[in-house]
């Protein structure tokens, strides 16, 4: 006797009225024991409509904001794989069954379907360019990363879902993810899958500039959050540096006339070096705390059973 696996495809939306449909019908069809879930986010066209005739699970999310919706999304539904994309038809459907399948034999907590686009309008250049830098960014600051971190197609397994304390607001959510993943060291994989333009009557809501400037801000408040002795060490570390630069004019006057004639800077590198000492050791306070955070995440996402293994 065997077991299927509850999957639960959710897709969230906004103003997709163009997309909706074509896009239920082809998880549908991709993954027919899986329950499809539509959560709208203020949708101001039929969206909600078109998509209860489609036969999705049609749920709302009054906060605006994709951070929201998955916050939501992931309280809410119960299943052992989740399979998240967005609503706008972009995500190749067919994909779904082999990033199940890849979760699920590896034993995996997280499958990203990197983006491979054949056609120019499906994906900005100023997008590709900006998630080659911000993937570039946070390989270095966390020592690895992910070939698309943006990517809005994953599959996650329970564990990883219930586990996920969901902070963001908006399309930064993605990143938050990610770090997740790494600094918990979940295994996780990568497929690479087709992204088509978007139908005539749908638009991106990813603002280049405001969004990519969102999520700069949020890779640098967690690198705060998750390496403090790194960053307040750095911080430190300029503080001395600048200290000596401006010290050692003071220190050649005083041997060489026994003065120190610029009192206001000397004192102005001492309050350096002491605030550079105090960033030091709060980074060493914060590490620790930083650590036991990072302990009740881990004993969160162990409290879940490993990604579903049918039973014969």
């Amino acid at each position: 006797m065997s077991v299927s696996p509850v999957i639960a495809v959710i897709l969230p939306c906004y103003n997709e009225e163009a997309a909706i449909a074509q896009t239920v019908a082809g998880f549908r069809a991709a993954l027919p024991s899986a329950t499809v879930y539509v959560y709208d986010n203020n949708s101001r066209d039929r969206t909600v409509d078109i998509a209860h005739q489609a036969g999705a699970i049609v749920r709302t999310e009054r906060q605006q904001g994709k951070g929201h919706v998955v916050r939501r999304m992931f309280a809410d539904v119960d299943a052992d794989i989740y399979v998240m994309a967005d609503g706008d038809l972009t995500y190749d459907r067919k994909a779904a069954p082999e990033m199940v399948r890849m979760l699920v034999d590896e034993q995996l907590d997280m499958v990203v379907g990197t983006r491979q686009h054949e056609a120019a309008e499906a994906y900005r250049g100023g997008h590709v360019i900006g998630n080659k830098l911000f993937t570039g960014l946070l390989a270095r600051l966390f020592g690895r990363s992910f070939t698309d971190i943006f990517s809005g197609y994953r599959v996650f397994s329970r564990r990883f879902v219930k586990s996920f304390p969901v902070l963001s607001e908006g399309f930064e959510i993605e990143t938050e993810m990610s770090v997740h993943a790494l600094e918990l060291r979940m295994p996780v994989g990568e497929l690479v899958t087709s992204y088509g333009a978007r139908p005539e009557g749908s638009a991106s809501k990813l603002s280049t500039y405001r969004d990519g400037w969102r999520i700069l801000k949020t890779i640098g408040t967690l690198y705060r959050v998750e390496r403090p002795v790194f960053f307040y060490g750095s911080l430190g570390a300029l503080l001395v540096i600048l200290a000596i630069i401006l010290a050692v004019p003071l220190v050649l006057t005083y041997l060489d006339t026994g003065l120190v004639p610029r009192f206001p800077t000397a004192i102005l590198v001492t309050g350096m070096v002491i605030v550079a000492v105090l960033s030091f050791f709060a980074g060493l306070i914060l590490d620790t705390v930083t650590r036991g955070r990072r302990e009740m995440r881990r004993l969160a996402y162990l409290a879940h059973p490993a990604p579903f293994v049918a039973e014969k």
